[in-house]
């Protein structure tokens, strides 16, 4: 009968392990799936900000924007990054009046981007260090997805110049 509680918590014992084990392999996979859910949120707020530049491109300013814009529309995974911080680049060359409906509609695409590009960042930095413990390594809890990545652009919110009134 002695022998019984030896039993009984070795018992308590693998069943607390496997509980840990199973929170941390589903804490793994929703963390990997969140920042999955916001490299496509961020890739959407990219692309609205590029076709809003293209759309103001053609009605107000020339084609250096307009060939920007349609660069970043229009690049591949890996050409990206280099797109995306032209067009940042081309945006904040030129004067933008909120006041302007087009200019608006860019200004407010650029805000989202930030807004989503920061939360890109704090999830990917998540799910890396979930996926960076030795527990989780060791056990290869991560190994159906591919190691999430950051998304590293220039800070895309644009300024109203001072004389400039916001709405």
């Amino acid at each position: 009968m002695p022998h019984m509680w030896w039993v009984v918590a070795a018992s308590v014992v693998v069943g607390l392990v496997a509980a840990y084990l199973i929170w941390t392999a589903g804490r793994v996979d929703r963390l990997q799936g969140r920042a999955e859910l916001a490299a496509r949120a961020l890739d959407a707020h990219l692309l609205r900000r590029a076709a809003a530049a293209a759309v103001l491109a053609e009605r107000r300013f020339g084609v250096e924007l307009y060939a920007a814009a349609r660069i970043a529309l229009d690049a591949g995974p890996d050409e990206r990054e280099a797109a995306e911080n032209d067009l940042t680049r081309q945006l904040r060359a030129v004067q933008l009046d909120p006041d302007d409906p087009d200019c608006g509609a860019v200004i407010a695409a650029s805000r989202r981007l930030a807004l989503s590009r920061q939360v890109h960042t704090d999830l990917v930095r998540d799910a890396r260090s979930a996926r960076s413990r030795p527990l989780v390594r060791l056990l290869r809890m991560g190994r159906g997805r591919e190691w999430p990545r950051y998304f590293d652009i220039d800070d895309p919110t644009l300024t109203v110049p001072a004389d400039v009134p916001a709405t």
